[in-house]
């Protein structure tokens, strides 16, 4: 492994690095997460980076070739979709591709609309060859229903992409017996070869939040996109910074991947490490130990992600109900800290104000409600749609000063109780009040 630090002194002695503070700790600690999580991981298939963005960036460009025009081909999003998956697609200048969301959730494309689009751009000139989602969607604060995310996996193999899944808000639901998460690692996975192709079981990939490894360039020329006997093959992306104060945060997410042992997935991964290595990517010591406690997941992070989870919870419904007391259409919220409302039912008393799109819906109601609100023109979505993110964290709502408001082990009982507290009460009933006012015309 190459030194992280390359002005070490030149005298004294140089002490070893501290238990569980070096990539291949985390590697280790990341396959035993994805372990418990019915993926039996090696540490070999873990890659590593500083923060997700960056991981992504490196994956992305390691499925680059000639696509046509020189830039490795396109990249299928959700509408709306996380901000900072376009960012590295548009950083690598690759074609992006948003697709609708279905009426269930966020964070997948309608699987149909998936056809279509990737249809309609190889008309066009253009390949497609990966799709981004997230299994349990920051944007709208959904999760994927097992059987609609087969669905979007069926087609996305049968179109030869390569699965990117978002898999960072997985732990931060609100009720975890209420809601069912199922990573595409886990369908493609036990899926059998889609018409035509070869499908391998292990052509599963994934990242998620943790840190790099710093291994040299691969010796072989790069390929190109998977081909067609690498149909279905995914990467489940996460970040360890994402989630509702999961745990003491390292700094900016630290990422890490898990890809399949085959072949396909063996060279994505080294194609991956030596994006990372030329951009000088390397995790430090206590970043690294930072992201191997949170991966180990200790009996008190647990517990303490699992009360943030109901605090938040409980605040996302009261939300919910406001919203939709004051005539908007959203979808009920299962995880992280965000709605997703829409006005346009109420388009004609939001007109008479002179609110006819995203960008002013946004204006107005960071003016009457604060800075934590962001149109949906900032996700990717129809700036001329009225719709917007709304953030359930306490600290936007004005309550606490600490993010969460119960301690760990806390009960859904006494989460319940945190509407009865006099600070939440009123920070909500502002809340509806100018909802109300907003929208009476």
């Amino acid at each position: 492994m190459q030194p992280i630090d390359t002005h070490t002194p030149t005298s004294g002695t140089t002490s070893d690095p501290a238990p569980g503070s070096t990539p291949d700790a985390v590697a280790a600690a990341a396959g035993g997460y994805w372990h418990r999580r019915g993926l039996p991981t090696e540490p070999d298939q873990v890659v590593a980076a500083p923060t997700a963005p960056l991981l992504l960036l490196a994956l992305l460009a390691a499925t680059g070739g000639d696509g046509g025009d020189g830039r490795g081909g396109g990249v299928v999003v959700p509408r709306p979709g996380t901000a900072w998956h376009a960012e590295q697609v548009r950083l690598l200048g690759r074609p992006l591709h948003p697709v609708p969301v279905p009426a269930e959730c966020g964070g997948v494309p309608d699987p149909f609309a998936l056809l279509e689009t990737v249809g309609r751009a190889r008309a066009d000139g253009d390949d497609p060859r990966v799709l981004l989602l997230s299994v349990a969607d920051d944007v709208t604060g959904t999760t994927a229903p097992p059987e609609l995310l087969h669905e979007v996996c069926e087609a996305a193999a049968q179109e030869g992409l390569l699965v990117v899944g978002d898999e960072s808000w997985r732990d931060a639901v609100h009720d975890p017996h209420d809601t069912v998460i199922v990573s595409p690692a886990e369908i493609l996975h036990r899926a059998g070869p889609a018409p035509g192709a070869g499908t391998h079981p292990e052509d599963v990939h994934g990242i998620h939040g943790t840190a790099p490894r710093a291994t040299a360039a691969p010796t072989a020329a790069p390929t190109a996109a998977p081909t067609a006997e690498h149909r279905g093959a995914v990467v489940v992306l996460a970040d360890l910074g994402a989630g509702p104060d999961p745990a003491p945060r390292p700094g900016p997410g630290v990422g890490v991947a898990r890809f399949s042992a085959d072949g396909y997935g063996r060279e994505l991964g080294e194609r991956t490490r030596a994006a990372l290595a030329a951009l000088n990517a390397r995790l430090d010591g206590p970043r690294a130990a930072a992201a191997v406690r949170t991966l180990d997941e200790p009996r008190a992070l647990r517990e303490r992600r699992a009360a943030v989870g109901r605090a938040h919870g409980v605040l996302a419904a009261a939300l919910h109900r406001a919203l939709t007391d004051a005539g908007a259409v959203c979808r009920p919220p299962h995880v992280g800290r965000h709605l997703y409302p829409d006005f346009e039912a109420l388009r004609p008393d939001l007109a008479a104000r002179g609110i006819e799109d995203a960008p002013r819906l946004e204006a107005e109601l960071v003016r009457r409600l604060g800075p934590h609100v962001l149109g949906g023109h900032r996700f990717g979505d129809d700036p001329s749609a009225l719709r917007v993110r709304l953030s359930t964290d306490p600290a936007a709502l004005g309550v606490f000063r600490d993010a969460v408001p119960l301690p760990a082990g806390s009960t859904p009982s006494d989460a319940a109780a945190l509407l009865e507290r006099p600070e939440v009460a009123a920070a909500l009933a502002a809340v509806t009040s100018a909802l109300t006012d907003l929208t009476a015309g």
